[in-house]
């Protein structure tokens, strides 16, 4: 049979969505171009190696926080085990996994700004910048903040939706259905990592808010939606802790997962080098917060009926709420700065195409937005690029972690244990050496954070080492990171009981591997 005529408006109501396509598959590429390097190094941040033993260990029957210990939730582990599932047990899955998620969050970012209805272009400059900066501050590896993000986005999206429909020239109150994929979406993200709640707040009010303030939305309805919407957040978590209850597991689910971040959030850094840590990460993040300026510099906040107005009152908001997420744990280390990339990302979007506007002729607007966007991704990138070709290990030097991996799998031989007293626990499963004691990350057993779990480290630490694992990794350039009686134990059982085995050159010092008598 002949095709059937295309009408008018049927081309002009595909054509938005081809493009839409086309933008999304953009992000997409960038998430893939500007994350390639992050199969090259075994290690870029140490975190990493824990969630990878607790997978591994997950996938061979031992649960996360009873086979392998950490005080984070299971979420993390879960997401691995799943991408070892899939890609097989490797750094390579890993890093596969994180840049699913950069792509993914990317997409979300471009959802939020076209839900507060900004241009098209602004969401693929928001993706791109994401995509780039997510290097940098030790996002090249996949850690929590790069896990919990697509999550978060597609949340604020939603959120963002909700306001501007309820804003519009036509109001319309949220429904269920938004309250429930949001919480969802929250839900799953909290599995991950505590720290989603200041957002996961900020996601709700965003939603709900403009319709309550409008009339739209009577409380009653606003109170029903508002315990959905937390037994959906909670029901991830609840649902994993009854799967542990059931086993017998429940004590080592609430510490790992609820008292040990608790005592983590008790301690704190000393202020000045607090501000340090954060000025140090503006830096790095240096050309996106220039774009940013500007895009504060041309906000117009009673000016709302603008949709770039708009999206920037809400970008400010979520970076205000990403900041005290930041701020909560009281140790700023530098991945937890990664929790500004997605609002931060917008702002430099929607500031990019100020200067486009500004500085560029009439025609050319998109050509100059594209340049900027380039500067502003190209400088990430190129940070990331000179830090692999100076001193990168993998390309174009030598990988330490993988050498010593490859060592620790020769000293232990096949289905022997290790015992990693200070280095990465990635080398646990690179190596596929056996673990010779639930707690993998040496700082939860010989290190500074000590006291986080419920168990006398020093008795598991005499415990392990009576058992005399088959080898030993000992880095002499962290033995710092040490506890002073820990690291006496240690040494201790080497002089009396093993044979040093290979010594690998790291860049802070020499690396020993030691295999028993």
């Amino acid at each position: 049979m002949p095709e059937a005529p295309t009408t008018a408006a049927a081309t002009h109501h595909v054509a938005p969505r081809l493009r839409d396509a086309v933008a999304i598959l953009l992000v997409v590429l960038a998430a893939v171009a500007f994350r390639l390097t992050s199969f090259v190094p075994a290690v870029v941040d140490t975190d990493e190696g824990l969630y990878m033993v607790q997978a591994r260990e997950w996938l061979a029957g031992g649960w996360p926080l009873v086979a392998a210990w950490d005080m984070h939730p299971i979420g993390a582990p879960a997401m691995f085990a799943l991408a070892f599932l899939v890609f097989g047990v490797s750094v390579e899955a890993a890093r596969l996994l994180g840049m699913i998620c950069v792509a993914a969050t990317g997409v979300a970012l471009f959802c939020a700004v076209r839900a507060a209805g900004a241009p098209r272009a602004i969401g693929v400059g928001a993706g791109v910048i994401y995509a780039a900066q997510s290097v940098l501050l030790g996002g090249l590896c996949t850690n929590t903040e790069i896990l919990i993000a697509p999550f978060v986005t597609a949340a604020m999206a939603i959120g963002i939706r909700g306001a501007v429909r309820a804003m519009g020239p036509e109001p319309v109150a949220p429904g269920y259905g938004a309250v429930a994929a949001m919480g969802l979406l929250i839900g799953c993200a909290l599995v991950v990592k505590q720290v989603v709640v200041p957002e996961g707040c900020f996601a709700f009010a965003l939603l709900v808010l403009p319709a309550l303030l409008k009339g739209l939305l009577p409380w009653r309805r606003l109170l029903a939606m508002a315990a959905l919407y937390a037994a959906l957040c909670a029901g991830p978590f609840v649902l994993a802790g009854a799967i542990y209850w059931a086993q017998g597991w429940l004590d080592h689910y609430l510490d790992g997962s609820l008292l040990a971040p608790f005592r983590y959030s008790l301690e704190r850094i000393a202020g000045p080098e607090a501000w340090r840590r954060v000025a140090a990460a503006a830096l790095e993040l240096g050309f996106g917060f220039a774009a940013a300026l500007v895009a504060l510099l041309a906000w117009r906040p009673r000016d709302a009926a603008r949709p770039a107005a708009l999206l920037t009152g809400f970008a400010v908001l979520w970076f205000a709420v990403a900041s005290a997420a930041i701020a909560g744990p009281g140790f700023y280390f530098a991945h937890y700065f990664l929790l500004w990339l997605p609002a931060l990302s917008i702002l430099a979007a929607i500031g990019a195409w100020q200067l486009a506007l500004w500085l560029v002729r009439p025609g050319w607007t998109r050509a100059g937005f594209a340049g900027l966007i380039g500067i502003v991704a190209g400088a990430a990138w190129l940070a990331e690029l000179h830090l692999r070709v100076e001193r990168g290990p993998g390309w174009p030097h030598r990988d330490p972690v993988r050498e010593v991996s490859a060592a620790v799998a020769a000293a232990a031989g096949p289905g022997g244990d290790a015992f990693v007293a200070n280095y990465h626990p990635s080398v646990y499963v690179i190596s596929g050496a056996r673990l010779s004691t639930r707690f993998p990350f040496p700082a939860h057993l010989t290190g500074v954070f000590e006291d986080l779990s419920d168990t006398n480290t020093l008795v598991e630490l005499d415990r392990v080492l009576a058992a005399q694992p088959r080898a030993i990794v000992v880095d002499r350039g962290w033995m710092h990171t040490m506890r002073p009686e820990a690291a006496a134990r240690v040494l201790a059982a080497i002089e009396a009981g093993y044979e040093l085995f290979a010594t690998i050159p790291e860049q802070r010092g020499p690396v020993e591997i030691w295999r028993t008598r």
